[in-house]
């Protein structure tokens, strides 16, 4: 039986190959039927592999990773180094689905100091050919959302 330390490195191996641009490993990691909701990107589904495989392709060649974007809007210029974290880790398991919860924490080193950037995160995991596959991902702001009444 699948322990929840053995999730948890599946997913951190899965996130690390977003960062490290690593295409292959994140083809072994996530289904081709993958759909995900990036709140920054589009307030629309995404479905497949074709925008990631473009986005990690175009970071590769420029030398930049997940979050470039972000540091340069906000002025913070290229990231010397970068790290994540998983905060408030959550894991359900129901058989040959997983679904980890948590606030993904990007911090970056640059020039002007360390940066901080977090939104949450949930990620559907399924055991597929004998091993797991990210199937779904949603992404959601770490900030007070405006609230408008209806």
């Amino acid at each position: 039986m699948t322990t929840d330390a053995e999730i948890e490195e599946f997913l951190r191996r899965h996130l690390k190959s977003i960062l490290d641009n690593d295409l292959e490993v994140y083809h072994q990691t996530t289904s081709e039927d993958l759909t995900l909701y990036e709140w920054w990107v589009t307030p629309h589904r995404i479905d497949g592999l074709a925008f990631h495989d473009f986005m990690m392709d175009e970071h590769a060649r420029l030398g930049t990773s997940f979050g470039a974007e972000e540091d340069a809007r906000s002025g913070a210029g290229a990231a010397a180094s970068t790290r994540f974290d998983l905060a408030n880790l959550h894991i359900q398991r129901y058989g040959d689905a997983a679904i980890a919860s948590y606030t993904f924490l990007r911090s970056s080193g640059a020039e002007t100091g360390v940066r901080v950037a977090a939104h949450h995160e949930s990620r559907v995991m399924v055991k597929q050919g004998g091993g797991w596959k990210v199937v779904h991902v949603h992404k959601s702001p770490a900030w007070q959302a405006p609230y408008s009444a209806a």
